[in-house]
């Protein structure tokens, strides 16, 4: 092998960081019904700060955590009116289990919606899940016979 130095060139910053573009006669393709293309469209005819979907994103985020936030305060006292726990001390294994099986719950009905969500869409979906959220969460009282 000989002693030669290959030399190298490295894009420089500019050329690397910079957003390919299409050529000036050539107009982006949309089709029709693809969510993607549709998003796209969204984005270039769209100016300033979208505050309708920061509320939308908002209101769905305080709905997803109402459940489990008024859930916690209430197992110790829940466990303890059903007599679930035979003494004091294994109350709180069993409000662990009930948050751990409500989390795991919540899993494995994200698996559900997400299929659903696809086929039938996304905001449906999320649409009808704040409904009945707000609908459990608006009743007064829950009866346990």
């Amino acid at each position: 092998m000989d002693n030669t130095t290959r030399s190298r060139t490295f894009p420089n910053n500019d050329e690397a960081n910079a957003t390919p573009t299409l050529p000036e006669d050539e107009a982006p393709v949309y089709y029709e019904g693809c969510p993607g293309c549709a998003m796209e469209r969204k984005v270039e005819n769209s100016t300033g700060i979208p505050y309708k979907e920061f509320v939308f994103v908002g209101v769905t985020s305080l709905a997803s955590a109402l459940p489990i936030s008024s859930l916690f305060p209430f197992l110790y006292f829940m466990i303890q009116d059903m007599h679930v726990a035979k003494n004091e001390q294994d109350i709180g294994v069993y409000a662990g289990l009930l948050g751990a099986s409500y989390m795991a719950g919540r899993f494995a009905g994200s698996l559900f919606w997400g299929v659903v969500a696809d086929r039938v869409g996304r905001k449906p979906i999320i649409a009808f899940s704040l409904f009945t959220v707000s609908l459990l969460g608006s009743s007064l009282t829950l009866y346990l016979d």
